[in-house]
């Protein structure tokens, strides 16, 4: 009876409800701030991460650029090139809006390589009106007259100024045909990778290293992209460099994507599976399409190498036989 008394006392109740009221009042805090807590060592974990991803990317890329030095990465811009250019006003006369992008799906970053090729248009048709002056004058010496040789000069310095545009577009397509043909592959290893778990800057890194063995040139490109998403504030600035930079329908179409999906929280597995089937029936049609136009190729050589040789074989035992009648008889 005590007991139930006790229980039932009014003091008594009042005394268990406080109670249960500042312990709630404290795990609520407490709890609080323990997730406060475990959220800011979180966070601090993925800073530390991505700052050891960007300082480990920009490691690697300025070995990349040091290895590739004596080729064409590592020659600073002369100063006779920065004052050449400066002086007669070169940027006006030969860059436009398009200039710099032509130059990054070629390979060349930077403004050491753009003032290269800015200097290379006004120095190219000098050196070629110069060198052919000097062969049709004083080496091919002949009857014409001295107006004509100058103007055959000026002629072949027209047709060389064209000579670093065309190189720039050969250097691209050559660049762009190894990235066309590894990105099927790259995004069947992308799908993997973010399938398995992995999130996007660590999917880029990985694919980045599998794929330099098939294009040195998409894991450059892929190298630059993770280092972006490393450090840029916005992702999407990152996957538009990526297709900037390769200048290729694909790539721009995928990056795209991933995009929206980044912006509108879909899927990006599911994104990239459905890009990579596109990629794969791209790269089909496109073998189909080399097949299918092959036969058409195929007659030139066929009517001027393999029919004379063919007539001859049917035709020559014939013609012998009757030469050898003939004079005999």
């Amino acid at each position: 009876m005590d007991f139930v008394e006790t229980i039932a006392n009014r003091d008594f109740l009042i005394a268990v409800l406080a109670a249960v009221s500042a312990a709630a009042v404290v795990f609520t805090f407490g709890s609080s701030l323990i997730g406060r807590s475990e959220m800011k060592t979180r966070i601090r974990r993925v800073a530390l991460e991505r700052e050891k991803l960007r300082a480990e990317e920009m490691a690697r890329l300025r070995g990349a650029e040091q290895t590739r030095a004596s080729i064409r990465r590592g020659t600073d811009t002369r100063d006779y090139m920065k004052r050449t250019v400066e002086r007669f006003s070169l940027r006006r006369a030969f860059q436009d809006e398009t200039t710099v992008d032509k130059l990054a799906n070629a390979g060349y970053r930077g403004q050491g390589h753009l003032t290269t090729y800015l200097f290379m248009r006004f120095a190219t048709p000098l050196a070629i009106f110069l060198l052919a002056a000097v062969y049709l004058i004083f080496v091919l010496p002949g009857e014409r007259p001295l107006f004509l040789e100058i103007t055959y000069a000026v002629g072949a310095a027209i047709v060389g100024s064209y000579l670093p545009t065309l190189l720039l577009k050969n250097q691209t397509m050559k660049r762009q045909q190894s990235i066309r043909r590894a990105w099927p592959d790259c995004l069947d290893l992308m799908l993997l990778c973010v399938e398995s778990g992995m999130s996007v800057e660590h999917a880029f890194k990985r694919v980045a290293r599998e794929i330099a063995d098939q294009s040195a040139e998409l894991a450059e490109e892929i190298t630059l992209t993770t280092a972006e998403l490393s450090f840029l504030d916005d992702r999407s600035r990152a996957f538009e460099n990526l297709g900037r930079r390769t200048g290729l329908d694909g790539v721009r179409s995928v990056m795209t994507a991933l995009i929206q999906a980044d912006k509108y929280g879909t899927s990006v597995g599911q994104a990239l599976r459905v890009m990579a089937e596109e990629g794969r029936e791209a790269r089909m049609m496109e073998a189909e399409k080399k097949a299918a136009a092959l036969p058409p190729k195929l007659t030139v050589p066929l009517i001027l190498f393999f029919l004379p040789v063919l007539f001859i074989v049917i035709m020559a035992p014939a013609m012998i036989q009757a030469f050898s009648n003939g004079l005999g008889g």
